[in-house]
C-alpha cells in the first residue's frame, strides 16, 4: 500500500503561519500526497508552493462548527473557487442534524452544490460522525449520497471524537458506491491509517502525514 496517495496533508490551526504553509506544501510535494488542506486565507499561497506538482489544494468551508448561515457558506465557496481551491471540505450544519431538521440540510446542500459543480471543484461533506448516533449517520449517508458529492468526511478534528473504523464501515455500508470516504481526526500512525483504508476510506486527513508515511516505510511496504 502506497499510503501517501491517500493523504490530505493538513494544517488548520488558527495560528497558522506562512512558514507553516510552505513547510506543509514542500512536504506534500516531496511525499506526493494527494492534497494539502489549508485555511481559506492561504489558498493562493498554497497554490504557489504546489505549482508544477500533482498536489491539489483543498480548503474548508463553515469550519469547524458548521453553523454558519447558508449565505455565508455560499460566499466562502465562491471566494475559495476564485482563489483557486481544487477541493472544498464543507462542514454542514451539525446543529440541524441534532435537531432533526433534514429539510434545512437538504436546502443547504442544494444551494451549495450547483456553483461547486459548475466550476468542476471536488466537494467533501463533513458530518462530524463522532458526535452523531448511528441513525443520524445513516440519514446523512442517504441525504448526501444522492446530492452529487465526491466524499463524505468523518470529522473536523475539533470534536471530542475523530475518525473511527466503525464510522467508516457504516459510511461504506450506506453510501452509494460512487461516493468516496474521507477519514480525518486523530490519525497519527500508519497502523490506524491502514485500518481506515481497509474499512473503506479512500482519503485521509492528517497532520501527522510524514510520520505515517515513514511508519509505512519502516514496515517495508515500499
Amino acid at each position: 500500500m502506497t499510503i501517501n496517495q491517500y493523504i490530505d496533508h493538513t494544517i488548520l490551526k488558527p495560528t497558522t503561519l506562512i512558514a507553516d504553509i510552505q513547510k506543509l506544501c514542500n512536504e506534500a510535494v516531496q511525499y506526493q500526497f494527494a492534497a494539502v488542506c489549508v485555511p481559506p486565507n492561504f489558498i493562493k499561497t498554497a497554490k504557489t508552493f504546489t505549482k508544477d506538482s500533482s498536489v491539489k489544494v483543498a480548503t474548508v468551508i463553515g469550519f469547524p462548527f458548521g453553523y454558519s448561515a447558508i449565505e455565508a457558506k455560499l460566499a466562502e465557496v465562491l471566494l475559495a473557487i476564485v482563489d483557486g481551491a481544487d477541493e472544498l471540505d464543507i462542514v454542514i450544519n451539525i446543529s440541524a442534524i441534532k435537531n432533526n431538521d433534514w429539510e434545512y440540510l437538504a436546502n443547504e446542500i442544494n444551494h451549495l452544490m450547483p456553483i461547486i459543480k459548475q466550476n468542476n471543484r471536488g466537494v467533501k461533506i463533513i458530518i462530524e460522525s463522532g458526535v452523531l448516533t448511528d441513525d443520524e449517520i445513516v440519514k446523512c449517508c442517504q441525504l448526501y449520497g444522492v446530492a452529487g458529492i465526491d466524499y463524505l468526511k468523518t470529522s473536523t478534528g475539533y470534536a471530542e471524537k475523530g475518525a473511527t473504523i466503525e464510522a467508516v464501515k457504516l459510511f461504506r455500508e450506506y453510501l452509494p458506491p460512487h461516493v468516496q470516504i474521507k477519514a480525518s481526526g486523530g490519525i497519527r500512525d500508519y497502523a490506524f491509517a491502514k485500518q481506515l483504508i481497509e474499512a473503506g476510506a479512500t482519503r485521509l486527513g492528517c497532520s501527522a502525514s510524514v510520520a505515517i508515511v515513514n511508519g509505512e516505510k519502516a514496515e517495508g511496504s515500499y
